[in-house]
């Protein structure tokens, strides 16, 4: 990436990532490259322990697709051999092994989500059960005699799990090492990924090296706080912004953000120019519910459309500044035979709407004061409901379904 290379594309290259290890050798193995003719192989794993793809996974896609636009060639590993592993990073506890069933489920729509923002066509698919899955266990014992239990133990969340006396499983210590062979098979120029997974990508650069393969350049992304604002966006925290969520879900969540991380989801997040976030982030010229108006339009943009993001506006201050109910607001359909004597169970007509994962969150939420039925809050998590059909069920500030009998 000489000065051929358009200036802004690196400048947001740079604004994507939290640093480029080392730049220089990562501007000159593109200088090589481009006289070789051919484009650097830039890799991304991705382990498919959730069926969907949020705002903090994309961080990397929209890198790999701003390198694909040079002229790279993005190779995306599907790691359904180390999901079932599931790498320790950030956790404070062992992960549950995800069951192959379990992985395969996931990984059906992972393809089709990358789809909105790379284009696959010219892109390299691998599943690193290519090689995994043929390895020996005479193979394995090779591979794990490549390192020492120091060496490994140097990463921080094993370092603070052994201090907390909390379990470290045997298989946990593979991972780094699986990360660090999908890189020498498929023989990866750069890798990206999360601050979370500096050591893992750095291990890999030291595999290459004893492969004798020119070890990767390494660009680490920020990790982004989910809509608490505190922990991770993560799928199992629910604490998300999906890329296929609806239009006005995506503007309602990222309306709900602390203002505190608006201007982060600005520069991470959107497509906007650097001088129209520095414009939105300065409170002498914008005030702060604009900006973050204005980050809810970017988003929803990008996933959808300009006219899908004025419409979810719209909807957005007629239900909230106006305190109306939406417009077209999704069907429950609940079965006659859910109608006993008493009426249905607030805790199961919540989960029939979909707006909890599980009984005990949909306590915690009626509990909270956050379930209410044509405007009437209800707040005994025990209480049953009588139905006739018409009926809005509210739950939180932006999820609302219209009962239907079936």
């Amino acid at each position: 990436m000489a000065s051929s290379e358009p200036d802004e594309k690196l400048d947001t290259l740079r604004r994507l990532s939290e640093e480029i290890i080392p730049e220089g050798e990562f501007l000159e193995r593109a200088r090589r490259a481009r006289e070789e003719g051919r484009p650097l192989r830039v890799k991304y794993g991705m382990d498919p322990t959730a069926p969907d793809i949020h705002l903090g996974n994309a961080i990397a896609l929209h890198k790999l697709g701003l390198l694909q636009e040079m002229g790279h060639l993005p190779v995306i590993i599907i790691g359904d051999y180390t999901a079932m592993v599931g790498d320790p990073s950030g956790a404070n506890r062992t992960r549950p092994m995800l069951s192959a069933e379990e992985v395969e489920r996931n990984a059906a729509t992972y393809l089709a989500q990358v789809g909105r923002i790379l284009d696959l066509s010219r892109a390299e698919i691998r599943r690193n059960g290519e090689w995994f899955a043929r390895m020996s266990f005479g193979e394995v014992i090779r591979l794990a005699s490549r390192t020492t239990l120091a060496r490994l133990i140097e990463r921080d969340d094993f370092t603070l799990r052994l201090e907390k006396e909390a379990p470290i499983g045997l298989h946990e210590l593979l991972y780094p090492l699986m990360q660090g062979y999908d890189s020498i098979m498929v023989k990866a120029d750069v890798e990206l990924g999360g601050t979370d997974q500096k050591f893992n990508l750095l291990f890999a650069r030291e595999m290459q090296r004893a492969e004798g393969q020119e070890p990767q350049v390494v660009i680490t992304h920020p990790m982004l706080e989910g809509l608490d604002g505190r922990r991770k966006m993560s799928k199992s925290i629910g604490n998300v912004i999906g890329i296929t969520d609806e239009p006005n879900v995506m503007f309602g969540r990222a309306m709900s953000l602390p203002d505190s991380l608006v201007e982060k989801y600005l520069r991470l997040t959107t497509d906007l120019p650097e001088e129209r976030i520095a414009e939105l982030c300065d409170p002498a010229r914008t005030h702060p519910r604009e900006a973050k108006e204005a980050l809810a339009r970017a988003i929803v943009t990008r996933y959808h459309s300009a006219e899908a993001a004025g419409a979810a506006a719209e909807e957005f201050r007629r239900v909230f500044s106006e305190r109306r109910t939406p417009r077209d607001l999704p069907v429950v359909r609940v079965a006659a035979g859910e109608l006993s004597e008493g009426g249905v169970w607030i805790v199961r007509l919540v989960g029939l709407a979909g707006f909890a994962e599980s009984n005990s969150e949909a306590r915690r939420l009626v509990r909270q004061g956050g379930v209410s039925l044509d405007g009437r809050k209800i707040r005994d998590e025990h209480a049953r409901v009588e139905l006739e059909g018409g009926e809005v069920l509210r739950v939180g500030r932006r999820r609302f379904a219209r009962i239907e009998i079936a």
